[in-house]
Formats: structure tokens, C-alpha cells, sequence
């Protein structure tokens, strides 16, 4: 089983130990007087500021005394009601890179912290600052780029679908490790996946002909690829590689280690931003995303693969996901691995009135190998849930999902008041149509996969 396991270390009996002064407590084994400086800035700076600081996701920063102090009420009432930090995925179910979680002692210390108006404390206590890549959550890329013509999205109330274009040249070509998508205006993205033509030497003499961006719902997918001259000069098509990139409210891209994932990048060639959803807006907007390349030395030694469960993939949901108003409904499905493969990275997706995940496997020795449970779903948050280590799935194991939908008055989520039948997309994706997707990224197994490292460390 991969459960985590809580260790619990007392600050009080270490420093007594090495005979330090001890700081007052109270009865609880708080601090008398919590600090910015000892207590709530280490707190912000772990699990706060990835987020919260200029230019990203969060819609204010915390990156100060300042910042933080004018918010103190705030961060009490989201942290206690554990709405912030976002981890939807149940920690004492199995454990990802970089999952966010507070203790029940360190929630404590924001109410306490607001209770006493926010004291700064000494700053010479205080961490620095963290410092982060500007335009990145990877690091500094290699090459950077842009959309030449921003998306114009109408102030309709209509979500809107797209198929963007991004042109290339490049001094040579590399194997790239990893692409950043980074959209222009994120509070109305949804949605993207993204894909990498390459164009082989001598077959497109120009890769910025064509427009830009074209709605693949009003002249369908063949004209719109012609429209964008995607088609090498002599009219064939040049090879498409897939998912080079995704995006998802909370998404961040994922970086395997050395040897691990990545793909060929020519000199010329198009990244294509298939099924780019933008949710509705109200009033006249723009949008210019663009991409981080980080490339690698060598060529990718194991290149990922994807299994896809459920809505558009390989098994079928029982029952058909078909959501009658006022229900609550629980819905399942599940594939067997055929071979012995080593699991990287679940990526867990519902829409609106999802209510609750569930996914695991049992092996051929009837044993359970926990996946994620996630009881409270939240459509915002859908991260890519990376293993700490590469996790073996044995073949002829079966992996079991069930997900459970709320059709409800009661869900605060439900598009539609009153409630009406959601069904599964039938030729979009629309927010307000449902969908039920466990998407598995893994190798192949090879002998010892069980002790690489996916954390970075």
C-alpha cells in the first residue's frame, strides 16, 4: 500500500535539548504571539506564493509583510476552511510531487496570526523572499515564443473553441525536455491541448503562411488545417506529434528526469493549439498566449506513453454518462494493463457537477494499489498528480475509476437552474456538458523503475 505516513517532530524538546531558550506557548502548544517573521511567513512562502505573486495565477500577491498583513482575516477563513492551499487529492490516500497541505497546528497559527491584528515580529527572523523565474514556473527557457496575432474573443457569453497556430524556426534542430504553456489571459482559458509538427528539411518554405486561428465548429477540421497551410508545398501532411503539451485550470507541466519523456524539434515546424476552449466572457477580450521551450542535450532514451479512460478513451462508463436532473449518480470504468508498466503521472478529469474521484488498481494477486481519491472534487484545481517514484502496475492488473456526479440544486457548481440532463460532449467539449477521464502517463517497466526518482531530488 502507499499511504503516507505522519511524523511529528517538537520544535520545544530539540531546542531544550541543545539547551536554547524555549518560546512561550500556550496551552494548545502554540506561540503566545505568532509572528510574520518566525511563524506565517515560511508558512506563505511554501505553500502560498507559487501562486500568489505578480503576474500569475493568484489573483493577489502575498510576497510581502505587506501584502499578507492587509489580508490576515482572509488567510485565517480559507485556511481553516481548507479551501486554500488547493490540493484536492487526499493526502492519506497516496502521495504526489509537490502536493500542498497544512497541518491542523499550522492553520492554527493564521487564526491565531489574524486574532492578533498580524503582527510583523522581528525581520531579521524572516526568510527571504522567494525568488522565482519571471514568465515561467520551470526556470529561465531556452526560446520563447509567441503568438504574432492575438485570439479575439467576443464579449458574447458564448464559450468559444479554437484551433491557434504558432510558427517556428529554430538555428537547429534538439530534442526538447519539456513546453510551457503559458496563457495571455487565464481567467478565461479552460482548456488546451497541443500538439508539434516538424517539418522535414526541404518540405515547407514558408511556415508562416496561413492565418492564425480558425473555429473548427464553423468549416471543420480538414478546411481549418488548410486555411492555417498546415500541408507540406507538395499538399501531403507532415507527422503531428501529440500532447506535447496540456493545459487545465491548475495545471503545470510535468519534468521527468533526465532520459525520461521529451521529443525531436526541427528547425521549422508549427505548434498547434487544438481544442483551445475559452470559457464565456461577458465583454470584448484578447488573448496571446505563449510557449517556454526547454530543450535537452540528447534524445529522449524512454519516451512516455498515455493510456486514456472513460470519455473519449479506451473502456466504456457504466452506466452511459447520462445525468437526469435532481440525481445524484455514481458512474465506473476500467481497462487491464496488458503488460508490466511503470505509472509517472494521473491526470484525473470532470467537469462542473463532478462531486467525487476515485481510482485504483487490483493485480492478478488480488492486491489494491491505491491511485487517487479525491472526495471533494473542484473543477479549478486539475493538476497532473506526478508519483514521488515511479509506481510498477504488474500486467493483467485492472485499474477501477468511479466517479460520482452531483445533478443537484444543491451543487453550487450546476451550470443550469433549474437542472436539466447533462450528457457526455457530443462534438465539443463544452464546459456544461460532463466528462469522466483518467488519463495515465507511464513507461514501460524496466527492472528497478520502482527507485527513480520523479520529485527533482
Amino acid at each position: 500500500m502507499f499511504y503516507r505516513a505522519a511524523a511529528t517532530l517538537s520544535l520545544l524538546a530539540l531546542l531544550s535539548a541543545c539547551g536554547q531558550p524555549q518560546e512561550e506557548t500556550t496551552g494548545d502548544g502554540l506561540p503566545e504571539t505568532v509572528t510574520w517573521s518566525e511563524h506565517i511567513a515560511p508558512l506563505v512562502y511554501r505553500e502560498c506564493t507559487p501562486c500568489h505573486r505578480p503576474g500569475h495565477a493568484g489573483p493577489f500577491s502575498l510576497m510581502t509583510y505587506q501584502d499578507a498583513s492587509r489580508r490576515a482575516q482572509l488567510l485565517a477563513a480559507v485556511t481553516e476552511s481548507r479551501f486554500m492551499p488547493p490540493w484536492p487529492a487526499d493526502i492519506g490516500y497516496s502521495t504526489f510531487v509537490g502536493q500542498r497541505h497544512l497541518t491542523n497546528a499550522e492553520i492554527a497559527l493564521f487564526k491565531r496570526w489574524a486574532v492578533q491584528n498580524a503582527p510583523e515580529g522581528d525581520l531579521s527572523q524572516a526568510p527571504p523572499a522567494p525568488v522565482y523565474p519571471e514568465g515561467s514556473t520551470l526556470g529561465k527557457p531556452d526560446f520563447v515564443v509567441k503568438i504574432d496575432k492575438p485570439v479575439q474573443i467576443p464579449g458574447d457569453n458564448e464559450e468559444h473553441f479554437w484551433i491557434v497556430k504558432i510558427p517556428f524556426e529554430l538555428p537547429r534542430a534538439t530534442y526538447l525536455k519539456a513546453v510551457e504553456y503559458v496563457p495571455g489571459h487565464r481567467r478565461i482559458v479552460h482548456h488546451m491541448n497541443g500538439h508539434l509538427i516538424n517539418y522535414e528539411p526541404g518540405k515547407k518554405r514558408d511556415v508562416y503562411g496561413g492565418i492564425r486561428h480558425v473555429d473548427p465548429l464553423l468549416m471543420g477540421y480538414a478546411e481549418s488545417y488548410q486555411r492555417l497551410d498546415l500541408p507540406n508545398d507538395d499538399g501531403s501532411y507532415p507527422a503531428l506529434t501529440t500532447s506535447v503539451m496540456n493545459y487545465l485550470p491548475g495545471m503545470q507541466p510535468v519534468v521527468y528526469p533526465q532520459g525520461i519523456g521529451g521529443w525531436p524539434i526541427a528547425t521549422k515546424g508549427v505548434f498547434l493549439l487544438r481544442d483551445i476552449h475559452y470559457a464565456a466572457s461577458p465583454v470584448d477580450t484578447q488573448d496571446a498566449a505563449y510557449l517556454n521551450l526547454f530543450f535537452s542535450p540528447d534524445p529522449p532514451e524512454r519516451p512516455t506513453q498515455e493510456i486514456q479512460l472513460g470519455t473519449l478513451g479506451i473502456s466504456e462508463i457504466e452506466p452511459a454518462l447520462i445525468i437526469p436532473p435532481d440525481t445524484i449518480m455514481t458512474f465506473r470504468t476500467q481497462a487491464m494493463v496488458m503488460q508490466d508498466i511503470s505509472l509517472l503521472t494521473l491526470n484525473p478529469h470532470m467537469h462542473l457537477l463532478g462531486k467525487s474521484y476515485w481510482a485504483y488498481a487490483i493485480t492478478p494477486r488480488s492486491d489494491t494499489i491505491p491511485l487517487i481519491r479525491i472526495p471533494k472534487w473542484d473543477f479549478r484545481w486539475q493538476y497532473n498528480y506526478t508519483f514521488p517514484k515511479m509506481l510498477k502496475l504488474p500486467a493483467g492488473s485492472t485499474v477501477y475509476v468511479e466517479g460520482v456526479f452531483d445533478n443537484t440544486r444543491n451543487n453550487p457548481n450546476n451550470p443550469f437552474n433549474p437542472p436539466r440532463t447533462v450528457r457526455e460532449p457530443e462534438g465539443n467539449m463544452r464546459t456544461t456538458d460532463e466528462m469522466f477521464q483518467l488519463i495515465i502517463t507511464y513507461l514501460p517497466y524496466k527492472a528497478g523503475d520502482e527507485n527513480i526518482s520523479l520529485s527533482g531530488k
